[in-house]
């Protein structure tokens, strides 16, 4: 099972341009993806440097033929003609997709701090590996304060799935809504989540849990735990850090980790000012 997470910054490359064909152009030369994860996409939203209102979610959805895509919108807002602007992330896969959840992260007041709505998706993804909960999630940028707050929920999100995973179907719930479909404890974290690799926040994402919990590991660490993170952002142009940071990660639950294979990363391309990261499981 081959996994991709990237923040395509709606398409645009460090030229400027919005390029959704590129976007899959430089996923599919990286190989053979069964699940890609995908931050910053949009819908109609023509106040996006570059952008022309693209339904991006539908282009990238024809393009990537043979997947299932997953759209969970954090921002969903009126435009100036009667219609609505949505920014949010996407998860598409070619394995079949048993329950999804879009879940709004805590947004709190900071008068003085930019900041905006931000998403979880979290799906169930039938692989050959077994049922997998995959989620993936774009952390706030401005605010240490936001991303600890959203790190402690999506904490929160993880230990309660991991309670219904044990939860069996009642007779009063078989069929409608009410059905108890698979949540299974192993999961997957992926996205960018906008903090280096120093950060404590990564370190509050790998925390011990209580009650046999399925802890999160760091998948490049895993398999380089001498080697510092190669970064994701700033390596071609340095305007929105000062410097080369990773702030695109991929974090297992511990039955993974004997799977985990192969942690790859594109520094090549700049079709967004994001790199593309992956992970492939035996």
């Amino acid at each position: 099972m081959k996994l991709l997470s990237w923040n395509i910054q709606w398409g645009k490359g460090l030229d400027g341009c919005v390029d959704l064909p590129r976007i899959v152009q430089t996923i599919q030369r990286q190989g053979d993806f069964d699940i890609i994860c995908l931050q910053e996409v949009a819908v109609n939203f023509v106040d996006l440097p570059g952008s022309r209102g693209e339904n991006q979610f539908d282009r990238l959805s024809s393009a990537l033929t043979g997947f299932n895509g997953i759209w969970g919108v954090a921002t969903d807002i009126p435009d100036k003609c009667g219609g609505r602007n949505l920014f949010g992330n996407a998860i598409f896969s070619r394995f079949p997709v048993g329950q999804i959840w879009r879940h709004l992260l805590p947004w709190q007041a900071e008068l003085m701090t930019p900041s905006m709505q931000r998403v979880l998706i979290e799906a169930v993804i039938y692989t050959n590996l077994g049922a997998v909960r995959v989620m993936t999630t774009h952390l706030e940028y401005y605010s240490q304060h936001q991303r600890e707050t959203q790190i402690n929920a999506i904490r929160d999100l993880h230990r309660n799935a991991c309670a219904m995973s044990r939860r069996e179907s009642l007779k009063e719930e078989e069929g409608g809504p009410f059905e108890v479909f698979s949540r299974p404890e192993q999961a997957l974290l992926c996205g960018d989540l906008n903090f280096p690799a120093w950060a404590l926040e990564r370190e509050q994402i790998l925390a011990p849990f209580e009650d046999a919990v399925p802890n999160f590991f760091d998948a490049w660490s895993t398999l380089h735990p001498d080697t510092q993170h190669s970064p994701t952002v700033g390596i071609h142009s340095g305007d929105f850090v000062d410097r080369p940071e990773c702030f695109d990660y991929i974090f297992v639950t511990d039955g993974l980790i004997p799977r985990l294979r192969t942690y790859g990363i594109d520094m090549m391309t700049q079709a967004s000012d994001h790199q593309p990261i992956w992970v492939e499981f035996e």
